[in-house]
């Protein structure tokens, strides 16, 4: 039952008309339930490796609460290693064997959104270990935490704390708020089945076999597969907040207009997949670092960070996924650079604060950030570390002779249409990256407001691809 189908249309409007017509103690016990059938209509075993982590969570989670100080620490560190134990075995343990022939096969994967809610359940227990206190909430709210259908695939990735307030939260829903809710999900799916899945089929033709595509092809399915993976992913993630705001629970904000980041480090922490950075931030890097933060250990924290989502990313059950790791060091790589040139660029933008030469410093940085981004793409499309490799050699070696390629290419409507859907997803990008738009576009006529709504009803059904696509990163 994907957000796209048919049947998710039904099943979200008639869990929120029974959520609001339940009397306040029964909505706790429906929202689980709509999640647990919610995720069932994905494979009922599904069910089984949620139980699993779950009940590790809960159990840890209240020995966590009430154990002796001296027992605290074992039983965090016993908690997370079942689960990333059992992560490995899901997604690491087969791909693995399948290079090392003594080794059995055990024919496992894991489940859509195992990843998620299994960082979601370890964060949980780092949380209630450092503040009990502050993390309390009862066995339903953690559960729900755990299973809340709408983030449940592919994040956010939600911490107890803001999600209990949210639950707790008394204040009634108004017209408005249901409007922005449906609002958010009609944005995200139109990013969805009208962008990211129009795209899809041009990019994977393109990197079916890369050693035998057209270097053109290759060059020009790479930046529609920025804005594909940009558009799927963050699409979901406006779905998600969207479906999860018609019940009065927000969500934490995932993307924030990505392609627009001026530095590597602004693209990573504060504008794409905002929740898994901060997960590694917290719970990965600080403990690292320590409380010293010697240049060393800052250095070894951001490229073990990469390192550790390259390897999150991999293991897919076809293979262990080296183009992932490349993708994850490249990008450690560049967080380097960028620390290591910190003090000459503070100085630059000083030295331009306020003049018109800014402007242009931060366009030239913003196209440098966005093509670095799209660099690393390559390895995190192709998967295999050889075809990345293959991909960027064959569009290096045709670079010299770009223009004449791009005089003879024969470009067609498709081109053109696709085009088109990146230009209008960044027109309206640029608009809402700038808060005074915002503002004046909040106090648009209505006229003007439900003009902009229809157009994304028409764009869905004249330029949507109604296929049932899965999302990227359930597959994570």
């Amino acid at each position: 039952m994907l957000f796209t189908s048919p049947g998710f249309l039904l099943f979200l409007p008639v869990a929120v008309i029974l959520f609001w017509w339940l009397p306040a103690r029964w909505r706790l016990p429906w929202l689980l339930l709509a999640s647990f059938a919610f995720y069932a209509s994905f494979g009922i075993l599904n069910l089984a490796y949620f139980g699993a982590v779950a009940a590790i969570a809960l159990a840890a989670g209240r020995l966590l609460a009430r154990a002796e100080t001296r027992r605290r620490l074992a039983v965090l560190w016993a908690a997370i290693l079942l689960i990333l134990g059992l992560m490995g075995a899901l997604k690491y343990y087969d791909p693995i064997a399948q290079d090392i022939a003594a080794l059995p096969r055990l024919g496992l994967t894991a489940p859509a959104g195992f990843s998620f809610y299994a960082f979601t359940a370890i964060a949980l227990l780092i949380d209630r270990y450092r503040a009990p206190t502050d993390t309390a909430a009862s066995s339903g709210q953690d559960l729900l935490l755990l299973a809340w259908f709408p983030k449940i695939l592919a994040g956010p990735i939600e911490r107890i704390v803001p999600f209990t307030e949210e639950l707790r939260r008394r204040a009634p829903m108004k017209p408005v708020h249901f409007a922005l809710g449906a609002q958010l999900f009609l944005w995200g799916l139109v990013k969805k089945v009208v962008i990211a899945d129009n795209l899809a089929p041009f990019v994977d033709r393109a990197y079916a076999i890369p050693g035998y595509a057209v270097p053109m092809e290759l060059l020009i399915a790479t930046y529609f597969f920025a804005f594909q993976i940009y558009c799927d992913f963050s699409g979901y993630t406006d779905m998600a907040r969207g479906a999860s705001q018609l019940f009065g629970i927000r969500l934490s904000e995932n993307f924030r207009r990505s392609y627009f980041a001026h530095s590597i480090s602004e693209f990573w922490s504060r504008r794409w997949h905002i929740s898994l950075a901060s997960w590694f931030r917290d719970y990965l890097y600080y403990p690292i670092i320590g409380d010293t933060r010697t240049a060393l250990r800052m250095y070894l924290g951001l490229m073990i960070v990469f390192i550790a989502s390259g390897i999150w990313h991999a293991g897919l059950g076809y293979g262990i996924g080296w183009g992932f790791l490349a993708w994850g060091a490249l990008n450690g790589l560049y967080i380097w650079v960028e620390r290591a040139l910190s003090p000459l660029r503070r100085r630059i933008r000083g030295r331009l604060r306020g003049s018109r030469t800014a402007v242009f410093y931060r366009i030239i940085a913003t196209l440098l950030v966005f093509h670095l981004i799209l660099v690393s793409w390559i390895f995190f499309r192709a998967g295999d570390l050889a075809d990345g490799l293959t991909v960027i050699s064959r569009i290096w070696a045709a670079l010299p002779t770009l223009p004449g390629l791009l005089a003879s290419y024969p470009f067609t409507l498709e081109h053109g249409f696709l085009a088109a859907l990146i230009v209008g997803l960044l027109a309206i990008e640029l608009v809402m990256e700038s808060r005074s738009r915002r503002k004046r576009l909040s106090r648009a006529p209505r006229l003007l407001r439900w003009g902009a709504i229809y157009a994304g009803l028409f764009a869905l059904l004249l330029l949507g691809r109604w296929q049932n696509e899965a999302f990227v990163y359930m597959q994570f």
